[in-house]
């Protein structure tokens, strides 16, 4: 790219030196030409005065030697007498006299003016002035030179400076194009920084932000492959239940047994799909925790949204029928209220698998739990209480991929980025039933919220209103005992 910039620098201020240094270079020449036919043509006017007073050959000697330094200046006289240079052909002599014109020529030593002079007694005396050849072109070498040494300068300049900016562009889409080889290979940290001209800038801030989303893409669909495993757990729970109540049998023994080969297998997968990818084939990158708000838009579109107080319902009576079988006793309240969230019902049922099945899984047998669904001015509020020796380190517990209890560590963080894609929160505390009491806070859809905005300010409005009218002596109802 540099030789060709160079390439096109050098040919376009060649063509422009050209059309300037021709026309000039004539131009120059025709100068010094005319500045020496008119100092000639001037000297020869100089005379005319001088033979219409006298023609004496001395006196004319006089003006001559005054006017001609050089042997450029001569004067023939009506008589015949030539006083000074001479330089004319006879012919063209007899031609001026005769016809009494100005006539100026060319010989092959240089330039010839002659000038006719009127006298007394219709007499004509011709003066001539002569100019050197090396006089008409006096400057006109040096004033090319000059000029050729400027276009030179010219041209190499803007070759150079083309060069010193094709080398900056190249070295920018170089820097481009290694970082795209390395992306193209596998190398997923790799960034550009942006230089070069506003184009390139532009590409290489184009190719960083691309390069963000492929990393960002690449860790969302992992982390959707380890959330997709984890969900399997919960039929998986449900199978080992049922091996269990079917006893000490050759049946239940294989069914165990495949049960636990398939969790040991979910469990590398889980494993696998949060290794840093730079172990993998694409590596560079770790599909540790997202960026914010990167995996929360994955949650639910703008049209998915469901009711939590029915998903719940649904989601309890699947795990009723375990409970019953291991000495649960499981409670659900939930609020009759609509209760919207812009989730997908499939990942509200899995927070609720989640919460639930982290109780059989960490809980002995026969410890019972509580589901409540409320409903507040602006979110709904899952809870799940249980009986059982509850969660000793809550912020770990809540830390993607730690595990407090021999787990993979993935059943909370679904909750709680649940709760983050609706604007709400997951709280782990010591609860009333003496064991861990996990609040999952869900935002409620925004057209229901606007409901209940309008309606606390009708209800605000018509409370004003009515204590207005009031009796002085009336008491209001938080008066009243």
């Amino acid at each position: 790219m540099r030789r060709a910039l160079a390439g096109v620098a050098l040919a376009v201020t060649s063509m422009v030196a050209l059309s300037f240094l021709i026309p000039l270079a004539l131009l120059v020449q025709s100068e010094a030409r005319s500045r020496a036919t008119t100092e000639a043509e001037q000297r020869a006017a100089a005379l005319a005065p001088v033979l219409a007073l006298t023609t004496r050959p001395s006196d004319v000697q006089q003006a001559v030697s005054g006017l001609d330094s050089g042997d450029r200046l001569g004067v023939h006289l009506p008589d015949g007498d030539v006083i000074g240079a001479e330089h004319a052909p006879a012919d063209a002599l007899d031609r001026a006299e005769r016809d009494r014109e100005t006539r100026a020529l060319d010989t092959r030593d240089g330039w010839l003016f002659l000038q006719p002079v009127i006298l007394a007694e219709n007499r004509v005396a011709v003066v001539e002035s002569f100019v050197p050849r090396k006089d008409l072109d006096r400057g006109v070498t040096l004033s090319w030179v000059v000029m050729s040494l400027l276009a030179v300068g010219l041209v190499a300049g803007s070759v150079v400076v083309a060069d010193r900016l094709g080398a900056r562009v190249v070295r920018s889409s170089r820097s481009l194009s290694q970082a795209s080889n390395a992306l193209g290979s596998g190398d997923l940290q790799v960034r550009v920084e942006p230089a070069g001209p506003p184009e390139l800038q532009e590409a290489g801030n184009a190719f960083n932000s691309m390069a963000d989303r492929v990393a960002q893409l690449l860790a969302m669909e992992r982390e959707l492959v380890a959330d997709l495993s984890h969900r399997l757990r919960t039929p998986m729970t449900a199978l080992r239940l049922e091996a269990e109540r079917m006893g000490s049998t050759p049946g239940s023994e294989r069914i165990t047994a495949a049960i636990t080969h398939l969790e040991a297998e979910l469990d590398s997968i889980i494993s696998a799909a949060r290794t840093p990818l730079s172990t993998g084939p694409l590596g560079g990158v770790t599909a540790g925790p997202e960026k914010s708000g990167s995996r929360a838009a994955a949650w639910a579109g703008p049209d998915e949204r469901c009711e939590v107080s029915e998903v719940v319902r649904g989601r309890v009576e699947f795990w009723s029928v375990l409970a019953k079988q291991q000495g649960r006793s499981c409670r659900l309240l939930a609020t009759a209220e609509p209760t919207p969230v812009l989730l997908a019902q499939d990942d509200l049922a899995a927070v609720v698998d989640a919460l639930i099945g982290n109780v059989f899984q960490h809980t002995p047998q026969e410890t019972d739990f509580s589901v409540r669904v409320e409903r507040t001015a602006q979110a709904v509020v899952l809870v799940v209480d249980d009986a059982g020796p509850g969660i000793a380190d809550p912020d770990s517990a809540l830390a993607r991929g730690v595990s407090v209890g021999g787990s993979t560590g993935l059943g909370l963080d679904i909750a709680h980025r649940a709760a983050r894609a609706t604007r709400g929160e997951v709280a782990i505390d010591r609860g009333p039933m003496g064991g861990a009491h996990v609040r999952v806070t869900l935002g409620l859809a925004p057209e229901l919220q606007r409901g209940l905005g309008r309606a606390s300010r009708r209800a605000r409005r018509a409370w004003r209103k009515v204590s207005s009218h009031r009796a002085p002596t009336q008491k209001s109802p938080a008066e009243q005992p």
